[in-house]
């Protein structure tokens, strides 16, 4: 029996690179997998015929992070159609460089709405539904414990509330058997920060080893996490980036 047979999962921002390739992989290891959107329906749509054709079950949820509706309309929909909710990742997330006096009390909403009170609001909505032995797995960033650069002001602050926010959910939660974790990629191969970039050279600098992750690298820890072997991991962070902040 596959590892996440009989499971339900919900990923947010699934239809491209690491949630994507978060969604393909609990799905093949016997999950039903909801994922959300927001303006990439092609993509979705195809990466729900993927996982049908090969015996799995999936579906796309159009949802904006930004709005609190739409993520609490995400978890029922994931509930309602397949009947419960055991693991939710939370993905979607946007990054904003630039100098810090330029930037707009807009921006910071952006940034906090969809990279922090999302995460919120989806988890908030998903305890209602979860069980003993539930997942709340979090994609972060390296950057919440290393502020990198400058510009990164903003996206460093809202990375960095992810570790409380899975320090203090896992102890409101670990009385139910639900575990709570995050996940922090450094450099990643995706079309947000890709390996052949005019700044990937300079990253790969600062890397114990010496090439980008991919996304089947992050997929592939939150599927550990996710199964029954994560079991006993909860209230901490693993940073998956190649020894960049080693």
């Amino acid at each position: 029996m596959k590892k996440l047979a009989n499971k339900v999962a919900l990923v947010t921002g699934g239809s491209r690179g690491i949630g994507a390739a978060t969604v393909l992989r609990l799905a093949s290891d016997g999950a039903s997998v909801a994922f959300t959107y927001t303006r990439s329906a092609d993509k979705a749509e195809l990466l729900v015929q993927e996982i049908n054709a090969s015996g799995g079950r999936a579906l796309a949820i159009q949802a904006d992070s930004a709005l609190s509706t739409d993520i609490i309309n995400a978890v029922n929909k994931t509930v309602n159609q397949f009947g419960g909710l055991d693991i939710l990742v939370n993905n979607a997330g946007i990054y904003i460089g630039k100098d810090f006096e330029e930037h707009t009390i807009n921006e910071y909403d952006q940034i906090m709405d969809i990279n922090v009170k999302a995460v919120y609001v989806a988890a908030l909505e998903a305890v209602k539904h979860l069980k003993t032995g539930g997942r709340i797995i979090t994609i972060g960033s390296n950057m919440g414990d290393n502020a990198i650069r400058s510009q990164t002001t903003l996206y460093t602050m809202s990375k960095s509330a992810l570790q409380g926010f899975t320090r203090g959910l896992a102890r409101d939660l670990g009385p139910k058997g639900i575990t709570v974790t995050l996940v922090q990629p450094g450099p990643t191969d995706t079309d947000m920060n890709p390996a052949n970039s005019q700044h990937a050279d300079q990253q790969r600098s600062r890397m114990a080893l010496s090439n980008y992750g991919s996304v089947d690298d992050v997929a592939g820890l939150v599927a550990f996490l996710a199964s029954e072997e994560g079991k006993h991991i909860t209230g901490s962070w693993v940073t998956i980036d190649g020894g960049f902040n080693a």
